[in-house]
């Protein structure tokens, strides 16, 4: 009982006496603006090029199988090496790709008016790649900083910080594009890889923690699957976050909708890709005095069934003010799914294994995102923009009652009882 009263009496800020966690949170940081600040430049890019709502979605397929690939077995390379050194590779694969993108977007993008848009989708590949590396490396990481009592507060700021990153990278990129043009973009792009590069350069070398027991290298790769799928509580948390980002993925189709319904530019395109993480902050801040620690599953669920409400809203919207007030919104529901998933892994996974569970999460949670960008391509191609991310709103509503019957264990879920 005393472990649970600490995780409830907490100081908001206590996780920022930590050393190292300032750095760890500072890179974080501008590389979430250099990731959504590419996607909203390559997204707009290649619509203009294109004019195809399909090729949106594409853009999300191509980045998530070379991602989905790469975490089958980034995961047991982050319990195996020294993660600062796989965030740093990662990283440094992942400039290579936008310096490529700023290339080819120099002199007015001449190339790509020649080429088409295969080269960009060429280099997504390379950024799939990457993230699909960084993403159990980072958040495995930070389990090595912070001890084990501030997990709930570090997941709080962390979240926090994500979506600082992902108000400002959206907004950045939408300005810079619509301003100055893609070279311009790409370059400061550029910039916040190399400061997130830096930071992580600051924090120092921490053994991993050591295997309870000798894996061959097929048990290593298949253990943080079999862990995920014997936990009804994270399954239940990671399928109902993986069907509704899949289904909800109204912010792939932000270019068209600013085109065809709103009547906007690039720059008011990154206003709208930075309301769902305006909202998420708010929510992250109200986390970080007050944790979702009593009744946690219900919470959640609720959540993720007005995150959908608010996604048919957005849909139903013609206003530019109220749309950015249902993607805001949206956000804010959002998170608390995002702050609970994030918990429930940080207490209930082994530390020798959370590269692996932290990979199996990436395939459920880090692709989801781009496959549900490809399902809402695919569907607007078919259903028509608007109807399209109705349906997502309606599925991901649906989603969350199968949830709650399929797993008790996490509808009724406290986070403060988790030993």
């Amino acid at each position: 009982m005393r472990k649970n009263r600490s995780l409830n009496k907490v100081n908001p800020y206590a996780v920022f006496k930590v050393p190292e966690f300032g750095s760890f949170i500072s890179a974080r940081f501008f590389l979430t603006i250099s990731v959504q600040m590419q996607s909203v430049i390559v997204g707009w890019q290649v619509y203009s090029l294109t004019k195809n709502v399909f090729a949106l979605g594409l853009i999300g397929l191509t980045e998530a199988i070379p991602f989905i690939i790469t975490s089958f077995f980034s995961g047991h390379v982050a319990d195996t090496y020294d993660r600062r050194k796989i965030i740093r590779w990662a990283s440094l694969f992942f400039m290579l790709g936008t310096m490529a993108l700023f290339f080819l977007s120099m002199n007015d993008a001449e190339i790509l008016l020649k080429t088409g848009v295969f080269p960009v989708f060429a280099i997504i590949v390379l950024v799939g790649i990457s993230r699909g590396f960084l993403s159990p490396a980072v958040p495995s990481l930070l389990t090595q900083i912070v001890p084990r009592a501030l997990y709930p507060n570090s997941a709080a700021w962390n979240t926090t910080v994500w979506h600082i990153g992902a108000i400002t990278g959206p907004a950045l990129g939408g300005l810079l594009y619509g301003f100055y043009g893609a070279a311009v973009a790409y370059g400061a792009n550029l910039l916040f890889l190399f400061l997130a590069l830096f930071f992580f350069s600051l924090i120092s070398y921490r053994p991993l923690p050591e295997k309870r027991k000798e894996e061959t290298l097929k048990e290593s790769l298949t253990v943080g699957i079999k862990f995920v799928f014997k936990n009804q509580i994270i399954l239940g948390a990671l399928s109902l976050d993986l069907f509704a980002v899949l289904f909800g993925g109204a912010v792939a189709m932000l270019p068209a909708i600013a085109d065809k319904v709103l009547k906007v530019g690039p720059e008011a395109l990154g206003m709208l890709r930075a309301a769902p993480a305006i909202g998420a902050v708010i929510m992250a801040f109200i986390f970080a005095y007050f944790p979702p620690l009593k009744n946690s599953g219900r919470k959640l669920l609720l959540a993720v069934s007005a995150f959908g409400i608010c996604t048919i809203l957005f849909a139903l919207s013609t206003n530019f003010y109220l749309s950015f007030l249902f993607l805001m919104l949206a956000g804010a529901f959002d998170n608390v799914s995002v702050i609970v998933r994030h918990t429930i892994l940080q207490l209930m996974t082994p530390d020798e294994m959370r590269g692996r569970v932290s990979s199996v999460n990436s395939i459920f949670i880090g692709s989801s995102n781009e496959i549900g960008a490809f399902e809402s391509g695919l569907a607007a191609q078919f259903l028509g923009l608007v109807p399209s991310i109705i349906f997502g709103g309606i599925m991901t509503i649906g989603i969350v009652l199968i949830v709650a019957k399929a797993a008790p264990a996490l509808k009724n879920l406290n986070l403060n009882s988790i030993k």
